[in-house]
């Protein structure tokens, strides 16, 4: 075996996702695993979310491939630099290729912990030329190959021009999801939700300019794939593996309205049923669009605010009024389409009025889902340039994510912490009838306490 793709994504590492469950396949590095054996270069996929870092390397040993590409992401970064430094002492001859959106902006963190090379945006061409050089299909000079950096024998940063992005996305093949065991995946939603659930992207990029948000592989752009194509994946899926649902990866799904139209068109030209759900934006919405996304099988919207108060929505540079978003979020349920919302505390500028204000969006709102993350700034992003002031040491970044990147907030961290669990518990209370309802009295008791630990924080910094 001459190439093994892989993921540092451990679920029986992941003590969060064991509760929830629900897991979805690396779908970029099926991709690539796609592109290459469409394009004669055969290769072995080691899908490690159910399986073990000890199965993973007994794996590498016994099969000893010469090309091992990774692919990284914030959140499995630290595994992975664990994974090169392995690979470097126990197959030195192996070359390794990272990938991913941790790496366009982290190109000589990587190579300093022991990568060969840094795929720079999408991988799917720069890997199968890349993997030709390596293998020695195809005598090749590095700077020839677009979208690559590597050090070279003195120890010099060196990068070749970057690579166009893929135009036609028709061209592309669909992920190899043949090769890993995708019933692990489906046997788990079957097993935990009663059905069985795949992810499936049917576009690239975002032009959008959201501050905290990373374009760092598909760019500031919009890239789709025709109607017809993403109906015959759907179908095939279906046939295939019996799936009942899906989850639509992309960005905005209802950016494009004349997409939509093909591709409502394409589902009721095949004959194909389906049920999804998706992510887009209030701006992109409106009564006739959600009513088309209703009919075409969406079951729930995520649509993307990040705060009740304007004036941090602002800051975040989102151009979406939050008014305009509780009344989408408010329509979708009004139409029978469960609605979901994204809220971020914690962002530079934040201050406890507009906490208590997205306490009383979310109220007023009442979605069915919203998800609460503390603003952190990814590298290459725009708040990452305006609030990080220096780099961390190579050591500490091995060790640390994103996450874990200090910068100057109104509060200190703990008082995020105790936030959180303001916000969640004080729209639950809100659901029950008051004096009455013992889930009112308890979540009335965790959010007020919560409330004082936010002021003791508070009270700590003065």
């Amino acid at each position: 075996m001459q190439i093994v793709l892989s993921h540092g994504y451990f679920l029986e590492e992941d003590s969060k996702e064991q509760k929830i469950m629900r897991p979805y396949p690396p779908l970029g590095l099926l991709y690539i695993s796609a592109y290459l054996q469409s394009n004669g270069i055969s290769n072995q996929v080691f899908d490690t979310t159910f399986a073990s870092y000890q199965a993973w390397k007994n794996f590498l040993i016994t099969n000893s491939p010469n090309v091992i590409g990774l692919y990284s992401n914030l959140m499995t970064k630290i595994r992975i630099v664990q994974m090169i430094k392995w690979i470097r002492k126990n197959l030195p001859h192996a070359k390794i290729v990272i990938g991913g959106p941790d790496t366009t902006y982290n190109i000589n963190r990587y190579l300093q912990s022991g990568a060969h090379f840094v795929v720079l945006g999408e991988g799917e061409i720069t890997m199968f030329e890349l993997s030709k050089a390596l293998l020695k299909l195809e005598t090749k000079d590095l700077q020839n190959i677009k979208g690559i950096a590597w050090l070279d024998a003195n120890g010099t940063l060196c990068k070749s021009p970057g690579r166009s992005k893929i135009k036609d996305l028709d061209s592309l093949p669909v992920p190899n999801r043949e090769g890993i065991n995708l019933n692990l995946y489906l046997d788990s939603w079957r097993m935990h939700h009663g059905y069985a659930s795949i992810s499936v992207s049917t576009q690239r990029g975002c032009p959008y300019t959201c501050k905290w948000c990373s374009t760092a592989v598909y760019g500031q752009s919009y890239r789709r794939r025709s109607g017809k194509s993403v109906v015959n994946e759907l179908k095939s899926l279906i046939d295939t593996y019996e799936v009942n649902r899906f989850w639509f990866v992309d960005d905005v799904f209802s950016i494009s309205h004349k997409w939509l139209d093909t591709f409502e068109e394409e589902l009721q030209r095949q004959s194909v049923t389906i049920q999804f759900e998706c992510i887009t934006r209030a701006d992109r919405l409106n009564e006739d669009v959600i009513r088309q996304l209703k009919k075409m099988g969406c079951f729930r919207i995520w649509i993307g605010a990040e705060s009740g108060s304007q004036k941090v929505i602002d800051l975040m540079d989102r151009r979406v009024n939050v008014q305009h978003v509780s009344e989408m979020i408010r329509s979708t349920r009004a139409h029978g389409v469960e609605a979901g919302t994204f809220i971020m505390l914690g962002y530079p500028g934040e201050t406890e009025g507009d906490i208590l204000q997205t306490v009383e969006y979310l109220r007023n709102s009442n979605p069915n889902h919203f998800t609460i993350t503390i603003a952190y700034p990814i590298n290459g992003t725009a708040m990452h340039r305006e609030v990080v002031r220096e780099e961390r040491p190579q050591a500490q970044w091995e060790e640390e994510t994103d996450r874990e990147i200090s910068f100057e907030r109104a509060y200190s961290r703990n008082y995020y912490d105790h936030a959180v669990r303001y916000v969640v518990h004080a729209v639950e209370c809100g659901k029950y009838t008051p004096w009455v309802h013992y889930r009112w009295w308890w979540h009335l008791s965790i959010s007020f306490l919560a409330r004082i630990g936010m002021q003791w924080e508070k009270t700590r910094l003065t």
